[in-house]
């Protein structure tokens, strides 16, 4: 049991990499009673999206001087769902997923968990890029840090040898032709592949991508790391790269225009928040395979 509070402060925290994983910042505003405001931030030459808002709590947390009341606000629902939904699980079940993989981030899920026994935290989630003036200002002292570190460039693609033995490989190929479609994927994991398809009509090639790839992404555990190969380039490096500018503009493109497909690439960084995603490049096998799909979803089409 935490000590009594001896004083009150709310907090807002915000953390990223872009690209993710690569160059990394994190931030967090302290307002205080009194209505002071403390600004602290830091970064990570590579690291992930998960990993820095988890800093970016932590250092806010252990920045008070004594145990105190706090109300935190994230715009990171894997934070705050994990503190205050998986950790518990997570610990009884030796660290381990439901699915008896690793939980991911567990030293600093570990030093979270003792600040937060330490501290009475009231986690808050905000809708980030939507005009809170705090969460505003920790996105861009978070971006501040990354673009220090080199962060913000197009980077290389991982290659298929670079990912890891527990990462779920999602293999896509959509068909579309006037507004009808068709997709189909393979869902490769540790225990096995399994063939996912289907059809769509009033809609777009990249429409089609988002929404395949946010219903794939949602059947996995939230702290499940994914690699995702597309032959789509709207979708790989508007993931991997454009939306970090996107959501810094509101959702509106360089030249000042709504981004296309907006309400998808909402969900779609909320996904991204929840895990760890890779968009590796599709050449030798992974190319074939994805030939593979191509033929598959010319004969869903038909």
């Amino acid at each position: 049991m935490s000590a009594k509070p001896a004083a009150r402060f709310v907090i807002y925290t915000d953390g990223g990499a872009r690209p993710n994983p690569g160059p990394g910042g994190w931030a967090a505003v302290v307002l205080d009673a009194k209505g002071n405001v403390e600004e602290i931030s830091g970064g990570a030459p590579s690291t992930t999206n998960n990993r820095m808002e988890l800093q970016a709590a932590i250092s806010a947390l252990a920045n008070l001087s004594g145990p105190s009341a706090v109300e935190l606000y994230t715009d990171s629902q894997y934070l705050r769902q994990g503190i205050t939904s998986w950790l518990g699980r997570w610990r009884a079940q030796g660290w381990r997923r439901r699915d008896g993989g690793s939980v991911k981030n567990v030293d600093l899920w570990r030093r979270l968990e003792g600040l937060n026994r330490r501290h009475r935290v009231n986690w808050r989630w905000v809708k980030g890029h939507a005009g809170n003036e705090w969460n505003e200002r920790v996105d861009a002292l978070a971006s501040e840090e990354i673009e220090a570190r080199g962060g913000g460039a197009a980077a290389e693609p991982a290659s298929d040898e670079a990912i890891s033995p527990d990462t779920v490989r999602i293999f896509l190929k959509v068909r579309c032709v006037g507004g009808r479609g068709a997709w189909v994927a393979e869902v490769v994991t540790p225990a096995g592949t399994l063939e996912r398809s289907g059809g769509a009509s009033d809609t777009t090639p990249n429409r089609l991508e988002l929404e395949c790839v946010l219903e794939l992404l949602g059947g996995l555990p939230p702290d499940q790391s994914a690699a995702v190969y597309t032959g789509n380039d709207y979708l790989r490096r508007g993931a991997a790269l454009w939306i970090h500018s996107w959501k810094r503009n509101r959702w509106r493109t360089k030249a000042g225009k709504p981004v296309k497909n907006a309400e998808l690439w909402h969900r779609l960084d909320r996904q991204l928040e929840e895990r760890r995603v890779q968009w590796p490049a599709t050449t030798g096998e992974a190319g074939e395979r994805l030939k593979e799909l191509k033929e598959r979803a010319r004969e869903l089409f038909a």
